[in-house]
């Protein structure tokens, strides 16, 4: 397989794998503008030079958009090989030019977030064993850091105390999101739209700025829902799933209208 890494210069020209449209598409054009302000933090994306979703983006941890305490290590914000490029091994060609490239630049290691049971936009628990990664913190909702160490010794990574208790206090649906995953910036406004249609409180807190993922109350920041304070999922909504968990919560206009 072929790779090449997407930089400010050729940013413009290439496709974004998670998001394979062109650059007028608002998916496009969400991710591209935010993996252009994060190169001068050291993020990389390593993609397949051929179509489709075949992909790693890392950034060092002390930049990750999530809230951790990680100083020296490098954070894989997706790893992501589907389709026919599945069962090929490319997902470990990845991973290993991600660890050569992390120890050239001195890193500890590497973390990223998973948790115990496979959860859709989240690592394979099974995958990072299997590569020698290890859990190494874990919130109340059940989001696990996974770390690989290249010095045994090193301090490992953990959360911040603000995302081991995932809550909120605001009643009804709040979600919090970034635009490192081009979904939000269609689907987002379609779930707003949803709710509102539907009667139902939803509040979207659209994290901009690396301080404020970092003081998230989730370590999810990506997209992380909460109801009534309780974390919920970190699965991206569209309007049909949204009306489905609002089933399932027994949660419409008539108990919004009550409550």
């Amino acid at each position: 397989m072929e790779y090449l890494t997407v930089t400010a210069e050729n940013l413009e020209r290439e496709h974004i794998c998670c998001a394979i449209s062109n650059n007028k598409d608002v998916q496009v054009s969400s991710k591209k503008a935010w993996l252009a302000q994060r190169f001068d933090d050291g993020l990389v994306f390593l993609k397949s030079a051929e179509r489709g979703k075949c992909f790693i983006e890392y950034i060092p941890a002390e930049h990750a958009w999530n809230p951790l305490l990680a100083d020296g290590y490098m954070y894989i914000d997706c790893l992501w090989v589907s389709g026919a490029f599945k069962g090929h091994g490319y997902s470990g060609e990845l991973l290993d030019r991600c660890i050569r490239d992390s120890k050239a630049k001195g890193k500890k290691g590497l973390c990223i977030l998973s948790c115990a049971k496979k959860k859709p936009f989240l690592a394979d628990p099974k995958y990072l064993q299997h590569m020698g990664f290890s859990v190494c913190d874990e919130a109340d909702n059940g989001i696990q850091l996974w770390a690989l160490l290249f010095d045994p010794g090193a301090k490992k990574p953990a959360f911040k105390p603000c995302a081991k208790h995932p809550q909120v206090q605001e009643e009804g649906f709040v979600l919090y999101y970034t635009s490192q995953c081009p979904f939000n910036a269609k689907y987002v406004p379609i779930v707003e739209q949803t709710a509102k249609e539907q009667g139902v409180r939803f509040k979207a807190i659209h994290l901009q700025t690396e301080a404020d993922a970092q003081n998230a109350p989730t370590p999810v920041t990506t997209y992380a829902l909460f109801f009534n304070g309780v974390y919920l999922t970190n699965e991206q909504m569209n309007d049909k799933k949204f009306l489905k968990l609002l089933s399932s919560l027994q949660v419409g206009s008539d108990t919004e209208k009550k409550a």
